[in-house]
């Protein structure tokens, strides 16, 4: 495992709640993206994209209603075609294999701020804090990771710059809001990582 890799890593156990469905080609490879829902303790469900290979899938065998383990990484994608969401976020697979384990959803990365924190409040007072992580691939691209962090975490963000480096963990997390287009209300998926905790690089 190299550094960059390590920069890097979504350990992920949960259902597939849909069929595979074609993505796109690379170099000769067919990858696929598999819906994957994963319950979180309070009982809340985040149902993420996994972009696999065909060939991942096929040594799977995955079957309807079994649990898959996921290992690989947060990527993101800009998307420039207008439609749906302009930054997809999903994991893409480097393992993948059926398992009886409990569900798991473990996210760390290490990375540089991009843009300066978001601070502020819900209406109940409680502190939040967005930020957004550039994270180095190993092939020496990058991908642009949301972040949101709570409580103590979120005012410890709250006073950090654009360029600092910073490693977290947390889950990855799907959440719906509403968004106002030419006067109707249209529901949005957002998918960000929630972090529960940060440490030195």
């Amino acid at each position: 495992m190299d550094g960059v890799w390590q920069n890097n890593s979504a350990e992920l156990c949960g259902t597939p709640v849909g069929a595979p469905l074609f993505s796109h080609t690379s170099r000769g490879e067919y990858y696929y993206v598999l819906p994957l829902a994963v319950e979180r303790l309070s009982g809340t469900v985040d149902t993420l994209n996994i972009t696999v290979t065909r060939a991942l899938l096929e040594a799977a065998e995955l079957t309807e209603g079994e649990r898959l383990a996921v290992s690989g990484e947060v990527r993101s994608f800009n998307n420039k075609s207008g439609v749906g969401s302009k930054l997809v976020i999903s994991v893409f697979a480097r393992e993948l294999k059926i398992t009886d384990i409990p569900e798991k959803n473990i996210v760390t990365l290490r990375g540089t701020l991009c843009k300066e924190p978001v601070f502020r409040r819900t209406p109940m007072g409680r502190e939040i804090c967005d930020i957004m992580l550039a994270v180095n691939r190993r092939c020496g691209r990058s991908d642009y990771i949301p972040c949101i962090a709570w409580g103590a975490n979120a005012e410890t963000a709250a006073l950090w710059t654009t360029g600092m480096s910073t490693g977290l963990e947390g889950r990855l997390q799907s959440r719906h809001y509403i968004k106002i287009t030419d006067g109707e209300a249209v529901d949005k998926i957002a998918y960000e990582v929630s972090v529960s905790s940060f440490f030195d690089i």
